[in-house]
């Protein structure tokens, strides 16, 4: 498995890979088992699988969300090696944005609503750094996880919008044996929060109405930043303690009331 810290040093080597099939994950590090199905969807799919890691601060809009997430380098770089991933990119803030951020990708329509509408600036962050990504790897494929259904779509609408030949594959979300989304966050939730956490995939999957499922979910412990149907996606934000969950579930039926 080749370490690479640098985008002159990774182009040299991308250069080499004349007609082989390349499969990209990117990631922010502290990788769970989520990461690695991504990752064995690309072994399979592909000649060389790429993952990048790169905790990209652009798409905070919380200090201490970025402060907080986890960090986990030596033990990804094991797991990564382990996987039989070919490359691992692990660029800085000063290569990967060398104007310091002054050009952005913006998107004017959905990602001003559900996390966009309470996260200022976040899929700014968000698109920029993936289309940053996408030009340095340059994949054939790219990998992305459903549980963030509304970056995976305006992913794909990116793609779409400036010609960019990359296939983007939505895998199914990895979840916990009692329902849990896996997330590299859910290493902060306490012990409590940890056992209350599932509750959150089990009442969005159940026929409830949607003010029942609030309802519920308040009365569990839940902070709601939204709970909403998107096409035939019903899509969920809500903290339990300091940690913000996300999670969807396609609609089980589409009378679901307000």
């Amino acid at each position: 498995m080749k370490v690479i810290k640098t985008i002159n040093k990774f182009s040299s080597v991308r250069n080499s890979l004349i007609n082989q099939k390349i499969g990209f994950i990117p990631t922010m590090g502290a990788l769970h088992l989520g990461h690695l199905s991504l990752i064995r969807k690309s072994i399979n799919d592909s000649h060389i699988t790429v993952v990048s890691i790169f905790l990209n601060p652009t798409q905070f809009d919380n200090k201490n969300d970025l402060n907080n997430y986890p960090n986990s380098l030596n033990q990804d770089l094991k797991k990564l090696k382990t996987s039989g991933v070919d490359i691992v990119l692990l660029p800085n803030f000063s290569d990967i944005f060398p104007d310091d951020y002054n050009f952005q990708i913006h998107e004017n329509n959905l990602s001003k609503k559900y996390c966009g509408s309470l996260r200022n600036g976040h899929f700014n962050g968000v698109l920029t750094i993936v289309m940053k990504l996408f030009n340095i790897v340059q994949p054939n494929i790219a990998y992305f996880g459903m549980k963030d259904f509304q970056q995976l779509t305006l992913i794909k609408k990116m793609i779409h919008a400036f010609f960019i030949p990359i296939e983007i594959v939505a895998c199914e979300t990895i979840r916990e044996k009692d329902g849990l989304a896996m997330s590299s966050r859910n290493l902060n939730l306490t012990a409590n929060e940890r056992k209350l956490a599932p509750l959150l995939y089990k009442t969005i999957n159940s026929t409830l109405s949607l003010s029942e499922m609030k309802r519920k979910l308040i009365n569990f412990g839940f902070k709601l930043d939204y709970l909403e149907i998107h096409g035939k996606q019903l899509l969920v934000t809500a903290y339990l303690g300091k940690v913000r969950l996300i999670d969807n579930v396609q609609l089980k039926k589409l009378d679901h009331a307000a």
